[in-house]
Formats: structure tokens, sequence, C-alpha cells
């Protein structure tokens, strides 16, 4: 079994097994309002509402140790290697399990635009940072507009088939994912 799938399959089993407790923003509101898996489109979209500005929660992607402190489930924590975020950019990184275990990651940036947009290819990788073919790759596009006093962050990732849509979901990304932006809240305050 490769590693990939070695540690994809431990977050699977964590996301079932340990629900954290919901995170509330100061205003008392979940941050995640919303998560829909459209299957005729292959795409899984969730909606977070921040009560801090667009330009605050831009800063959780394009700061490379704030984006450390929410991307990825709360009990494998990131270390950012690398990120440029310009078009043709990459981000490289890697999650550190709670036995140690490292899990790395990269994006490809297709576009950007401050502080509202960004749009990155997603994958996995294998202990030397090379893009693993074996698993699934999305294409994340990120939409920050403001909403109320606030802001929202849409985040939609699309799946080239059905079949690659359903590997992510059973590995837990559905719950991964609302766990990892449930962490941006704690990160606004202030």
């Amino acid at each position: 079994m490769s590693r990939a799938r070695q540690t994809l399959e431990e977050l699977e089993t964590l996301s079932r097994t340990e629900e954290p407790e919901p995170r509330e923003d100061r205003t008392g509101q979940m941050s995640v309002t919303s998560v829909d898996k459209d299957d005729d489109s292959l795409t899984l979209t969730l909606i977070a509402d921040f009560a801090a500005p667009v330009e605050k929660v831009w800063q959780l992607w394009a700061d490379p140790r704030r984006l450390e402190r929410w991307w990825g489930p709360p009990t494998y924590p990131a270390t950012v290697e690398t990120h440029d975020l310009i078009p043709g950019g990459e981000v490289t990184y890697f999650m550190t399990g709670p036995e140690g275990d490292k899990h790395r990651g990269w994006w490809r940036v297709t576009s950007v635009a401050p502080p509202t947009s960004l749009e990155f290819t997603d994958g996995f990788a294998d202990e030397e940072g090379t893009p693993d073919p074996t698993l699934p790759v999305t294409t994340v596009h990120v939409r920050l507009t403001r909403h109320g006093d606030g802001s929202r962050m849409e985040l939609r990732s699309a799946f080239d088939t059905r079949e690659k849509m359903e590997q992510l979901m059973t590995m837990g990304m559905e719950e991964g994912l609302q766990q990892a932006v449930g962490q941006m809240d704690d990160l606004l305050v202030g």
C-alpha cells in the first residue's frame, strides 16, 4: 500500500471516529454555513461566513505561516515548504500526524486575483514531494466576497470523474475540509 493511500485511510478513520466540537465565531454563528456535494456537476462546494473583512480572510491563504495554522484537519497540522501564489506558481506542504507521520501535498496555481479569488489544482505527493499519479487531483476555486458586516468564502472543488469524486469522499474529504475551514475563525479574531 502506498504511503499516501495509507495516510488517506488514516484520515478517513479519523473523520469517522472523532467529531470535533463545532467552532463558532464571535457572533455565535458557525463559520461553515453549507456544504453541497453535486453529483451532476462533479463538485463539492463549501460556504463559510466570517466576521472579518475579505482582506483579512485572504491573508489566511496568502501568508504561508497563517495557511499552516488551518490547512488540514486539527490533528494533522500543515507545514508549508514553498508558497508561490502566482499563476504557474506552486505551493508544497506536508501534514504531520499524531504519531509524527508526514503526508505531502501540492497545489499548482492557475489564477489569482488578490484579495478575492484563487484557483489551483490540488493533489497528493509521495514521500519525496513528487505528485502521486495514483490518487485523484481536484481543481479548487476560492472566491471571497463581502457579506453583511463580514465576508463569505466559497470554496468549490471540481472532480474529473464521478469515480474520483467518490474516492475522495470515501477518504473523508468533506469532513476534513469542514474541520480545516472550522479552524479559520480563531485566526481571524483580533
